[in-house]
């Protein structure tokens, strides 16, 4: 079953299970794949080049998840218009054309231009040729943010109350390079896998011990918590204490894709044929946890 918000998310539920409800403790999302451009964007740079925000395709590479009984929500707006891996107070005052109202989080994404909205793109081009007014970041958190977290939100409570344990996996890309205003660590080169739970914070860490394991078996090159260590979505819903554990998997562009024509590679069957037995695999695993 399909439930959408034309403004915010696509979230896919088990059609087969009463009331929609999860066959595992596992839930999926991807806060970044959103192609739906809105048109009070009025970015200043083309259409082509915005498309390189997006974490193209991933979505799709973890999609066999929903017929085999598993929830994944996947934003319907493009990461560049609003990030949903964002706390809605990492605004960026250089963007405004005048002073934000609330409290600002002037957290290092938002140093590097990659706060709440975007200010830049990872090569360092400009987003916008104009200020946005306070109303456009609260119409873009109302419409988008607040209701994509809303949602996953409740799907988490769903699978929790059902099974009193969650595991939730946040879908991610990255660039096989890192980009000169990415991260803190421009020109990087990236493994094929980031696995990321704040150092332990958002999820027990056998969560992520269990799928670094189960990849380097296949012969995937996986690091944990370096470069990237998860971000708002994993820090918001992971709370290990009470069972809800959340990482952060980020997947090598290089390994499915052409990163300049964003076309899927002659590798993208084999790697969505790995995601979908880690997604088996991780059905069995959860399942255990809670027996």
């Amino acid at each position: 079953m399909r439930i959408t918000n034309p403004l915010s998310y696509r979230l896919d539920l088990p059609q087969q299970y009463p009331d929609s409800e999860p066959s595992a403790p596992l839930v999926l999302d991807s806060p970044h794949s959103g192609t739906a451009y809105p048109p009070d964007f009025a970015a200043a740079v083309d259409f082509g080049a915005l498309r390189t925000a997006e974490d193209t395709w991933v979505d799709d590479l973890w999609g066999d998840a929903i017929e085999m009984g598993v929830p994944m929500i996947a934003a319907a707006f493009p990461r560049a218009y609003i990030d949903a891996n964002r706390s809605p107070d990492e605004i960026d005052e250089l963007l405004l054309d005048q002073a934000w109202p609330d409290a600002i989080n002037a957290s290092p994404k938002v140093k590097l231009g990659k706060g709440l909205i975007w200010r830049m793109l990872d090569d360092g081009t400009p987003l916008y040729n104009r200020k946005l007014t306070v109303d456009e970041v609260r119409h873009r958190i109302d419409a988008c943010w607040k209701p994509y977290h809303a949602a996953l939100g409740q799907v988490l409570d769903a699978a929790h109350k059902k099974f009193g344990k969650v595991w939730h996996i946040n879908c991610h890309s990255m660039p096989s390079v890192a980009g000169a205003y990415a991260t803190d660590r421009p020109g990087l080169v990236h493994p094929d896998f980031v696995l990321g739970d704040r150092d332990g914070s958002t999820s027990d860490p056998a969560f992520r011990e269990f799928i670094a394991a189960w990849l380097r078996q296949r012969g995937y090159d996986v690091t944990v918590n370096d470069p990237y260590k998860g971000v708002e979505l994993v820090r918001a819903f992971g709370r290990p204490e009470e069972g809800r554990h959340s990482l952060q998997i980020e997947i090598n562009r290089k390994l499915y894709m052409d990163e300049v024509s964003l076309r899927p590679s002659e590798n993208y069957g084999r790697l969505k044929a790995d995601l979908r037995e880690l997604t088996a695999a991780l059905i069995t695993w959860t399942r255990a946890q809670t027996a």
